[in-house]
């Protein structure tokens, strides 16, 4: 991942983003707010939070220390404390989520859509837990409970991220689904948990066609030969989600603001966005007629 091309797209977006007035610099009295001076523009604020979900680093503090405020001084002379610097991330909480915006991908017409299960604290530690307070909510996952958020995806089937929104961990699966695929078309691949008969019509007037496994009690419909592989690579939307997870640091319980926690899980996504190799699935098979290339493509891969 090369930091210079980020830096370059993140600066141009925050050059156009911030030349427009803003009415959160302004205070009641019509007066604008005095900013402190710093040293570091939001563009290398926002490009070091990013880079560090592309390092091989477990904790932004030893990432800061050891890379930035060592070799990454040549790229960033007027770096700070880690300590002012944490102070500072809570500024690219808005330009952070207007730029995630820009990093989307095309539809295709093939979508996966799943949630990721986010924890901010240990379980034992939830009664004590104030940083996410009122925010966080307990929600069960598959590998069982946990206290936090959920991050929902949908991607094509290139693994690009066409749409994604967090909510408490409480929240069901199929309620930001509309939401999150108003601009889509084609057919959304989803495991069990968005399993409904209103939802699947919802969609269907909006010529997107939800398919989904069965639940054991329930009784089985024929379903085409194509539709039924490519919902057995609905695996590749989780292996997004363990790269968010293991490449990218999104997950992690010591934040000390709930703006500075939102923050990291927005970079780990633009992180992502950013990597030059995706897990895909391999559409180019180049024989046959179109049916058969996307069934022989599904079914090697």
């Amino acid at each position: 991942m090369d930091i210079v091309t980020i830096f370059c797209d993140i600066d141009d977006f925050c050059q156009r983003l911030l030349a427009a007035p803003s009415p959160l610099l302004v205070s009641h009295d019509g007066k604008k707010k005095a900013s402190r001076c710093r040293s570091l523009a939001v563009s290398e604020i926002m490009t070091i939070l990013i880079v560090f979900h592309a390092s091989h680093y477990r904790t932004f503090k030893h990432f800061y220390q050891g890379q930035m405020l060592g070799p990454g001084r040549a790229e960033f002379p007027g770096l700070p404390s880690y300590t002012r610097f944490v102070e500072l991330i809570p500024q690219t909480l808005l330009p952070l989520c207007a730029y995630v915006q820009t990093r989307k991908g095309q539809p295709t017409g093939l979508q996966f859509i799943d949630s990721l299960p986010i924890r901010v604290c240990h379980n034992q530690r939830i009664h004590s837990h104030k940083v996410f307070a009122g925010l966080a909510q307990r929600g069960k996952g598959s590998m069982g409970w946990f206290y936090g958020f959920k991050l929902h995806l949908v991607i094509n089937e290139r693994g690009e991220v066409l749409g994604l929104t967090l909510t408490p961990g409480n929240t069901d699966d199929r309620r930001p689904v509309r939401q999150l695929v108003r601009h889509l078309w084609g057919k959304l691949f989803g495991d069990r948990g968005y399993l409904s008969q209103e939802l699947f019509e919802q969609l269907w007037s909006q010529d997107l066609q939800l398919i989904t496994k069965l639940k054991r009690n329930m009784k089985n419909k024929l379903m085409p030969v194509l539709d039924k592989v490519l919902l057995r690579k609905r695996a590749l939307i989780e292996c997004v989600n363990d790269q968010l997870k293991n490449v990218s640091q999104i997950e992690h319980t010591r934040h000390p603001s709930a703006a500075n926690g939102i923050v990291n899980m927005l970079a780990a996504v633009v992180a992502y966005t950013f990597q030059p190799k995706k897990p895909a699935l391999d559409l180019s098979t180049t024989t046959g007629n179109p049916a058969q290339q996307l069934l022989l493509a599904a079914v090697t891969i």
